[in-house]
């Protein structure tokens, strides 16, 4: 059994089971894949993958075993190459980073600036997506922190430690007829269009059940994952936005007027999480601090060895959480 032929197992599941893709990814050869990955069934006497033909089909009980291991014996590969790397390089490496457009555009930028400055020889790698394609790529190791608040359900290989919670703002145009309203109801927002997040994206889940809760329908009129979007809707008309409040710009956004909505809407939590077993360089403890100073080394390393997230909700069960 060789490590390379672990992860050529693992790399074809993460291709959805195409060689070809996976040959390319991996900028080998698909017969050698393939000769591979059945030298290894041949070795351990199971098929990993089913076959028709030539073509792979499905993972067998079996072999999704197999696998589980394979990925977890490859992170450690990985952990002991970044224990090496941390006492040769301390300061050097890289640093990838999977999270929604929200997060991206308000929530990091302060924490990535500070966070360059200080280690310069760190690459950083952001990649923005939905819930499930922040979660996939941590899985995978493509990405070593998840940030995130909706879908908590697909981290659950993951360790997810709170960061923050914050609620969500509902934004007109000047001339609205709700521009002057003090405090609003969710019978006064369903008069009218809404323009928000798409469902899985920003605290939409929160926004959908208050208005269940109350017996009354949205009109969901548009929907986007980018708040910057949402906002330019907002401005031609189409509707009333309802987005983070931490995704308003006092100056940038002064042609707009902002409204408080967090006594309708349920406090979202934004949580930051790693693969369980990971090791943690250096310079990811201080990422994880600058953006939830709470989130200390001592904090983060008690984190980790926890069995599950309903263990570390338990850890973090009084501390009060910052509101953005």
């Amino acid at each position: 059994m060789k490590l390379q032929q672990l992860r050529y197992i693992v790399e074809v599941l993460n291709n959805n089971l195409n060689v070809s893709a996976t040959a390319e990814a991996l900028f080998t050869s698909q017969p050698g894949i393939s000769k591979q990955v059945r030298m290894l069934e041949d070795e351990l006497g199971i098929q990993i993958f089913g076959r028709s033909g030539k073509h792979l089909t499905h993972v067998t009980p079996a072999g999704q075993e197999v696998i589980t291991i394979a990925q977890q014996i490859l992170s450690k590969v990985e952990g002991i190459k970044a224990v090496a790397r941390e006492h040769t390089q301390p300061d050097e490496g890289k640093l990838r980073i999977a999270t929604t457009h929200t997060q991206a555009r308000y929530a990091l930028p302060d924490v990535i600036q500070g966070f360059m400055k200080k280690y310069s020889k760190v690459s950083l790698h952001m990649s923005q997506g939905t819930p499930a394609q922040i979660s996939d790529a941590a899985a995978k190791g493509d990405a070593d922190f998840a940030i995130a608040t909706e879908s908590l359900h697909l981290y659950n290989d993951l360790v997810m430690l709170p960061c923050y919670h914050w609620n969500r703002s509902i934004i007109v145009r000047k001339d609205h007829a709700l521009a002057k309203k003090q405090e609003l109801t969710i019978e006064d927002i369903a008069k009218y269009s809404l323009v928000t997040y798409v469902f899985g994206f920003t605290g939409r889940s929160d926004l959908d059940a208050a208005f269940e809760r109350a017996n009354v329908e949205p009109k969901i009129a548009f929907t986007a994952t980018d708040a910057d979007v949402i906002k330019t809707y907002v401005r031609l008309g189409v509707g009333i936005g309802v987005i983070a409040s931490m995704a308003m710009d006092a100056e940038i956004d002064s042609d707009l007027v902002t409204i408080d909505a967090s006594h309708l809407f349920k406090a979202s939590t934004t949580k930051i999480g790693f693969r369980r077993g990971s090791f943690l360089r250096g310079y990811m403890f201080d990422f994880i601090e600058r953006f939830a100073p709470h989130l200390t080394k001592n904090i983060v390393t008690q984190a980790m060895l926890l069995k599950n997230n309903a263990e570390v909700d338990e850890l973090f069960g009084d501390v009060e959480l910052p509101i953005k």
